[in-house]
């Protein structure tokens, strides 16, 4: 690991990468490096085998250092967000990969105003990991956060800002991923009185976002056609993202859920400003239907931490990214999979139209996306040679499009998008930049 943080925390393959060790000396290190005293922390974790033991570390790293450890146990990411200012707890910690594969697990540091910790004090944190490891003459204690997950679930129905609501007769597919939203979702949509088809809830970490999830959607747009239901609701291993599959089996992404509750809330004058921070990654379609609807579009890097940062620099109300992270700044100050699901649901009841007909009237553009396993990305898209077959194939699609080549921050892979006017042209420009790439890695000297 060259650097420490990626684009949402720290991740690994368990025990391997991620050592206890290492999770121990990263939380004397955060503790190191909060500008002010702190005497508490909340840590929640999903259903990954290496959970229990990275927590206990996690616990005993903070503990040296004085501090008070309150565990939450299994819940989902965003879950965490709220219980710091629940247990006015100084910051917050998640010990999770979100969608990576079951061996992998990751380290997410939250401030106390629940909020991803900025770009220069996870720099402060990767300094303070050089020096001596801090300890503490006191001792903090360790101890369980009471009720966790059905606090967490008061405060979801509590978001409901429609009084009558009443799903009655509408069907639901709900598929957790094996993760963190299993013992949550499902109970909160059947606290709206929707029929709930379970799939994948079981919290088996050894499964978690293993075909199933927003991984892949496919087993749920299957369940959907099967059980003839009004919609599928698809999360991460971690809750913080979410894809929704409408009753034809059309995919909903984040785009389209902005759009969605972007043009809602507009057109009942609830959007102020008028305004909608996503990220480079989100189609040019939102953007336009954005415009017809008053609204202006604002792009940040990749990452909802991003996105959040600058929509608290705004006052901006919605956020989020094209793969799930959608933020309702009104409700919460991180990404939240089932706050969104709750909101797209209470949007579609007041219109009383299907999100199948919303998200139909959401423009979208072209796009293909490719993936190159890299051993060092960030040094591979650097490359020279790398640099010249990019501006070449950007030259080459013009005004007919874009194109978007960048290391992931959260695995060992490069990732590509082209957006065009037309399908074809979109796919044959990712065919043809994807082979040139993938030479470049075979091919180091190049």
């Amino acid at each position: 690991m060259t650097r420490l943080f990626g684009t949402d925390g720290v991740r690994g393959v368990a025990n391997v990468d991620l050592t206890p060790e290492l999770v121990v000396r990263l939380a004397q290190a955060a503790a190191a490096a909060i500008s002010h005293p702190a005497n508490k922390v909340v840590v929640g974790r999903d259903t990954r085998v290496s959970g229990p033991l990275l927590e206990m570390a996690l616990a005993v790293g903070f503990a040296s250092c004085g501090i008070d450890v309150l565990l939450a146990g299994v819940v989902p990411t965003p879950a965490i967000s709220f219980l710091i200012k629940d247990e006015v707890a100084d910051y917050g910690a998640v010990i999770s990969a979100s969608h990576n594969p079951p061996e992998d697990n990751g380290i997410k540091l939250f401030s106390g105003d629940g909020m991803k910790l900025p770009l220069d004090l996870e720099e402060e944190i990767e300094r303070a990991m050089a020096g001596e490891p801090m300890r503490s003459g006191v001792i903090g204690t360790i101890s369980q956060v009471e009720a966790a997950a059905e606090r967490y679930a008061a405060f979801l129905v509590g978001a409901i800002e429609i009084d009558d609501i009443d799903l009655g007769g509408t069907s639901i597919v709900v598929d957790c991923a094996f993760g963190a939203t299993s013992a949550i979702a499902p109970r909160v949509f059947r606290h709206l009185k929707a029929t709930v088809i379970e799939l994948n809830t079981e919290p088996v970490g050894e499964r978690i976002n293993q075909a199933c999830g927003t991984s892949d959607l496919g087993p749920l747009q299957a369940a959907v056609a099967e059980h003839r239901a009004d919609l599928g609701i698809a999360f991460d291993g971690d809750g913080d993202r979410v894809l929704l599959v409408a009753e034809d089996g059309t995919i909903i992404d984040g785009d389209t859920i902005l759009g969605i509750a972007a043009c809602y809330y507009a057109e009942h004058q609830r959007l102020f400003p008028k305004v909608v921070v996503t990220t480079i990654m989100s189609n040019q379609g939102l953007e336009r239907t954005l415009e017809k609807c008053g609204v202006r579009l604002l792009r940040t890097d990749v990452g909802d931490r991003n996105v959040a940062w600058e929509m608290r620099r705004l006052g901006a109300k919605i956020g989020g990214e094209q793969s799930g992270h959608i933020i309702f700044g009104d409700h919460a100050l991180t990404g939240d999979g089932i706050l969104t699901a709750v909101k797209m649901l209470e949007i579609a009841h007041d219109l009383g139209e299907p999100l199948g007909h919303l998200a139909a009237r959401i423009e979208r553009h072209p796009q293909a996306k490719g993936n190159l396993t890299v051993g060092n990305p960030r040094a591979f898209v650097a490359r020279c040679a790398v640099r010249t077959v990019i501006e070449d194939e950007a030259a080459q699609l013009g005004d007919a499009g874009r194109l978007l080549v960048r290391p992931s921050g959260t695995q060992p892979r490069v990732r590509i998008l082209v957006e065009a006017n037309q399908t074809d042209v979109a796919e044959a420009t990712l065919s043809r930049l994807k082979e040139k790439l993938e030479a470049l890695v075979t091919n180091p000297f190049e």
